[in-house]
């Protein structure tokens, strides 16, 4: 599976961290924030929904000091599902019935064991459909 990286000057030591955990376990990696630097959340989270547009199967990882502000910017996007998470349950069900594109870590909220327990949970969970559908058929028409 393909995961794409994106974050913003606060989440990048948190995001240095998972990337080489999901190396270790043989994920496809594209870092959308390989050199530090003063990269503002908004456009760390656009250039991120850019890139999952161009393939249906990869999902996508932000970080931020608080997981919230590319939460908000992620869900202003037409056909993007989001969800800021910092424990494994949220982060496996948040896929399995919202079926999530992206999830959001907050490198002020989680440590580095947590967070990868976060994105080993969200990515090892498949979409459960069936009666979830049509909520996110829903979620779709308000964009």
């Amino acid at each position: 599976m393909k995961v794409i990286l994106g974050t913003d000057l606060d989440g990048f030591e948190l995001k240095n961290k998972v990337k080489t955990h999901l190396l270790q376990l043989g994920y496809e990696i594209k870092d959308l924030n390989e050199q530090e630097g003063a990269v503002d959340f908004i456009d760390s989270t656009v250039a991120l929904v850019e890139e999952l547009r161009k393939d249906d199967t990869t999902r996508g990882i932000l970080f931020d000091r608080f997981a919230v502000g590319s939460y908000m910017v992620a869900n202003k996007h037409r056909g993007i599902i989001c969800a800021a998470v910092s424990d494994e349950h949220s982060a496996m069900m948040t896929i399995r019935h919202n079926s999530t594109r992206i999830i959001t870590l907050g490198s002020a909220i989680l440590g580095e064991e947590l967070a990868n327990a976060c994105v080993d949970a969200y990515l090892t969970a498949d979409y459960d459909a069936g009666r979830h559908q049509v909520r996110i058929d829903m979620l779709n028409k308000l964009c």
